[in-house]
């Protein structure tokens, strides 16, 4: 059934609103994507803070206009979806490429982060970066690693000690 015009609309405003408040976009192509599946992502990317938005290309077309945002709608192959990451700029491309993953039928079709839309490759590679908790953790091991040897080389020379003494006092 066709949509009417103030269905199409609202479907604008509702991705200028996402526009908005985006941090980043991920475009993905859910073509032979079956409903259950489709659901599961959303369940997904609500988790992760991200929201699925499907859309006609023209109404994106529209919205992006609207939004002064400068994506050539064409190339974005087949039947698109808008991922937006309101919390964090990675988590849509991390999520959307751990599905696609599973799901041959997701397929990453390119993005759009820091005012420039980018194409599969580098989302792909953004998306392989290890979280921001992962790094986070990494640096503050890098940090404490020298601390915690110093502090085992000082206890080892201690441990020595006390067991020179006791082998003294045993004999």
């Amino acid at each position: 059934m066709a949509l009417t015009k103030i269905q199409k609309e609202n479907i604008v405003e509702k991705i200028k609103e996402g526009l908005d408040k985006q941090k980043s976009m991920v475009f993905v192509s859910v073509e032979g994507l079956k409903a259950a599946d489709l659901f599961e992502l959303r369940t997904k990317l609500r988790e992760a803070g991200c929201q699925l938005m499907v859309a006609k290309k023209t109404l994106m077309g529209i919205a992006f206009k609207d939004a002064k945002i400068d994506i050539d709608k064409d190339k974005l192959d087949g039947q698109v979806a808008l991922v937006f990451g309101f919390q964090d700029e990675v988590l849509p491309a991390k999520t959307t490429y751990e599905f696609s993953k599973k799901n041959g039928n997701l397929k990453i079709v390119g993005g759009f982060l820091e005012d420039k839309f980018r194409e599969v490759n580098e989302i792909i590679t953004l998306a392989q970066i290890p979280s921001r908790k992962e790094l986070l953790a990494k640096v503050v091991g890098s940090i404490s690693a020298p601390m915690s040897g110093l502090a085992n080389v000082l206890q080892g020379n201690m441990r020595g000690f006390v067991q020179v003494l006791s082998k003294i006092k045993n004999n």
